[in-house]
């Protein structure tokens, strides 16, 4: 089929808020026939959905979603491929290009941008994010630990704010005890870091601590873990980090 025929949406749903979601989403949602996603983001959107298609599988079946979305469109169908946060931040953009591109589909895809959990995470936190900044997942089930462990050092070495992703699950507990000690090794233990929990969504929580006291924090997949450079700073529970505009 070449393109025309179909087409993919590949839609960032936001951190989980419906006031987080832009308008340019929900109208790729309306337009859609067929919703593909998984099953927690899926029921996010419910309200959305009379009169559609809705395919919802579970964890770890990204690839198959994928594929699902690309032959349907190549049925003529207006593919609806949800993501949570931004599609092309650890999200479905990738893959679904890839095999666009390795299976030679040529189907029309329109990636549909959305608010990031980094970019939720500094809002609540206060302007963390207001210089270099790195994001790193802390999830090791498709990068092996030791590229996480390099890219913690070389982004702890070259002093940016780091976001770190997905930083703690049941199987996986003690990676956010190793970031910290390489972080402590280039950073004053007094650093500001932003701990977020279940952003814009039922439960949410957002605390500023220090680097040596971040433990202490609640940390799950839940969560985003922010961590200051040697310039951030705390100002009234607030986290700061200073671009150079107040001198």
């Amino acid at each position: 089929m070449n393109k025309g025929a179909g087409k993919v949406y590949c839609i960032g749903l936001g951190p989980g808020g419906r006031e987080q979601m832009t308008l340019q989403a929900l109208e790729a949602i309306k337009d859609s026939q067929v919703i593909i996603g998984y099953a927690l983001y899926v029921e996010l959107i419910s309200d959305l959905l009379a009169g559609k298609e809705v395919i919802a599988s579970a964890m770890r079946q990204e690839l198959e979603r994928c594929r699902q979305a690309l032959e349907l469109a190549q049925t003529g169908k207006k593919v609806a491929l949800v993501s949570s946060g931004d599609p092309g931040i650890y999200g479905m953009a990738g893959p679904l290009l890839e095999l666009n591109s390795r299976e030679g589909l040529d189907v029309t895809i329109e990636i549909v941008p959305g608010l990031t959990a980094a970019s939720m995470a500094g809002a609540l936190l206060g302007a963390p994010l207001m210089h270099d900044t790195a994001l790193i997942s802390l999830s090791d089930l498709l990068t092996p630990w030791e590229v996480i462990e390099k890219r913690l050092r070389l982004a702890a070495e070259a002093d940016f704010v780091t976001v770190l992703y997905n930083p703690k699950s049941n199987g996986r507990p003690h990676y956010i005890e190793l970031a910290r000690e390489i972080f402590m090794q280039h950073r004053s233990l007094q650093t500001p870091v932003g701990v977020v929990r279940n952003a814009s969504r039922p439960g949410e929580e957002a605390l500023v601590t220090t680097l040596d006291k971040m433990l202490l924090a609640e940390i799950d997949m839940t969560s985003v873990v922010v961590i200051g450079n040697s310039q951030s700073w705390q100002a009234e529970g607030r986290f700061i980090t200073p671009r150079g505009y107040v001198l």
